[in-house]
């Protein structure tokens, strides 16, 4: 839809820019504040991942999925909860931390980490903006798939916290918002490395799931699935933790070209 503006409106047009300038701004802030220990932190990380891998079992597995479905035990309650201390103030502080789990966010991050690498001539800090995205790229693939399969219903559209249709279109397990969120988090404060940056990306990464509850799109164990989903993508791209010998993906980078790999050893 295009909206028309009155010739001469040069103060409404400056108003309408204003918003789009300070949200730049923003994310650019959030970029420099992460690729500065960023720079310090990826050579260490790079250097020690493949020797901290912990390998993945089947029980591990187990032990989340059983965790996740506890959480449908308080389903329910916990949406009537949210939904009976909803305000103007959460919508609010909803909608702030929303944006964690969207591409105006986490994609600029993501490139803005990368192009920094590369325009600063640091390939530690390059290949750490190419971890982030893999990271991201599995989180939303293993989402995508996850929805489909298990086609439950949304809280806002039934009072049944056991609704599940799979595959058909209904898609509110596991949240995508968490799981991008927790996957950024989890990418970022493994090659920060220090307290204080894992401390507060996890806090905001909670604050998407729980963002999501109050707007009344997810169900508890729907944020707990997504975050369990968006930590295991990071951990398992930047080689933290490693399944089926599957090495991390590797940012190879030459003149001209960059490339992702992938090793399995058997």
């Amino acid at each position: 839809m295009r909206t028309a503006v009155p010739e001469g409106n040069s103060l409404g047009l400056r108003a309408a820019v204003r918003p789009i300038r300070t949200a730049v701004l923003r994310h650019l802030l959030v970029i420099s504040g992460v690729a500065h220990p960023l720079s310090g932190a990826a050579q260490v990380h790079a250097s020690d991942s493949l020797h901290q891998a912990s390998v993945i079992r089947w029980w591990h597995g187990a032990l989340v999925l059983g965790g996740v479905s506890l959480f449908t035990l308080l389903d329910e309650p916990a949406q009537r909860f949210t939904q009976d201390n909803r305000n103007g103030h959460s919508n609010d502080v909803a909608h702030a931390f929303r944006h964690v789990g969207q591409p105006e966010l986490y994609g600029t991050i993501t490139l803005g980490l990368v192009g920094a690498g590369l325009l600063s001539g640091n390939p530690e800090m390059t290949r750490a903006g190419g971890r982030l995205a893999a990271s991201l790229l599995l989180a939303g693939a293993a989402t995508t798939g996850l929805k489909l399969a298990i086609g439950r219903t949304r809280p806002n559209e039934t009072l049944n916290a056991y609704e599940f249709h799979p595959f058909s279109g209904e898609d509110a397990m596991p949240s995508g918002h968490t799981s991008i969120a927790f996957a950024l988090a989890t990418a970022l404060a493994d090659d920060i490395h220090q307290t204080w940056a894992s401390v507060g990306l996890y806090t905001i990464a909670t604050g998407v799931g729980w963002s999501r509850m109050n707007d009344n799109k997810h169900w508890l164990s729907d944020v707990g699935a997504g975050a369990a989903l968006g930590i295991s993508s990071a951990k398992l791209m930047n080689g933290r933790w490693r399944i089926f010998n599957l090495r991390p993906p590797q940012v190879l980078l030459g003149p001209g070209h960059a490339s992702l790999v992938w090793q399995a050893s058997f």
